[in-house]
């Protein structure tokens, strides 16, 4: 039986070393995995590791060199379904390379965003994980290319998932999906069933990187098929079910011409699918709604959703796979995740216009 503890309730390497018969020093090279030690030697200490119940100092072992890798998971929040799943697929690849996550929220502030890649860069955290659109301003993105180089000179990694990259010489790695193609799409399978008037629901805060692409697509749809945009609500929305349920009751309110709704994210068409419900309209016979992101409630809806599939999760195991195995050489990476249009029960033809008793 191991010896007990003779330094004060809790275990130390001292009490370990005594306990296996070996010095301090061996225990510490078992314990850290950095140093040959015979198999029986090994045994030994790690049967009085068990028998004591020791526990290893975490911030001695990060000081001695031995410390946990870890990866950083920053996001704006973890209620957003896409935001969670993609998270899921961070922390999956994370374990598998062996790493701890650390998951921190912004809430949306930009300068939150930057303190915690600053507090992770001290943390030596070997990547840092960015999810969900930034800003396109100007000053926003100067200070995010001095942290990219901030971390790659510390050893670390900055890591955009589902973001554009930044200039070709800033270091980091860049796992995005093909956001603007994805709305694009999606438009152009509704003009495809004869829609011609399409109010798009997702206009953010101008520079929001993820809408705007989502913009581009609907808008660059509407060119290649030689149609006008409709004017767009000025009232700009969040991306949870009340706001596209208000925005919603704002175009009926205003007698907004549209036969479909492209609803920026599937929470969003959740709370349009309710307005319009309340309206008296009925999905698809009356409007036809889409979405965007494929999330689990997109099934769940009724009628269930039409929308753009984004493999949320794989995005999330990309971006650490390729940060953790990169050419150390390699100034930058950048890969384009694809998606695809799932065809449900909520879009179909624009009503047929309604005739006069003389058929004119």
């Amino acid at each position: 039986m191991a010896r007990q503890p003779t330094s004060g309730d809790r275990p130390t390497v001292k009490d370990v070393a005594a306990s296996s018969g070996v010095s301090a020093t061996t225990v510490s090279r078992v314990l850290a995995g950095n140093y040959p030690v015979s198999t029986a030697t090994r045994a030994r200490v790690m049967k009085a590791v068990r028998e004591l119940d020791y526990v290893i100092n975490a911030q001695a072992r990060a000081l001695g060199g031995g410390g946990t890798k870890t990866v950083a998971f920053i996001v704006h929040d973890l209620v957003g379904p896409a935001f969670a799943y993609v998270g899921q697929g961070v922390e999956q690849q994370a374990t598998a390379e062996g790493r701890l996550c650390l998951v921190c929220t912004t809430h949306g502030d930009p300068e939150r965003e930057l303190e915690l890649i600053e507090l992770m860069r001290e943390q030596q955290a070997e990547a840092v994980v960015l999810v969900g659109g930034g800003s396109n301003n100007r000053s926003y993105v100067e200070r995010m290319t001095q942290v990219a180089r901030a971390l790659d000179k510390s050893g670390s990694r900055l890591v955009l998932c589902g973001r554009p990259p930044l200039d070709p010489d800033v270091p980091a790695t860049v796992v995005e999906y093909d956001n603007e193609g994805g709305a694009y799409a999606i438009t152009s399978y509704l003009i495809s069933l004869g829609h011609r008037d399409i109010a798009f629901l997702g206009a953010g805060e101008p520079g929001h990187m993820t809408i705007d692409g989502r913009l581009r697509g609907f808008e660059r749809a509407h060119d290649a098929h030689h149609l006008p945009v409709t004017p767009q609500p000025a009232r700009a929305i969040t991306f949870d079910r009340e706001s596209g349920y208000q925005a919603t009751r704002d175009l009926l309110a205003r007698g907004q011409k549209f036969t479909a709704i492209f609803a920026a994210t599937d929470v969003v068409a959740s709370g349009v699918l309710v307005a319009l419900r309340e309206s008296g309209l009925r999905v698809p016979e009356d409007v036809s709604v889409v979405g965007y992101d494929d999330i689990p409630l997109a099934r769940d809806l009724t009628p269930e959703l039409t929308t753009v599939h984004v493999d949320h999760e794989d995005l999330g195991r990309t971006a650490v796979r390729y940060a953790l195995n990169r050419d150390r050489h390699a100034m930058n990476q950048h890969t384009v995740v694809g998606t695809h249009v799932v065809i449900r029960n909520s879009a179909g033809p624009p009503p047929k216009p309604t005739r006069t008793r003389s058929g004119k």
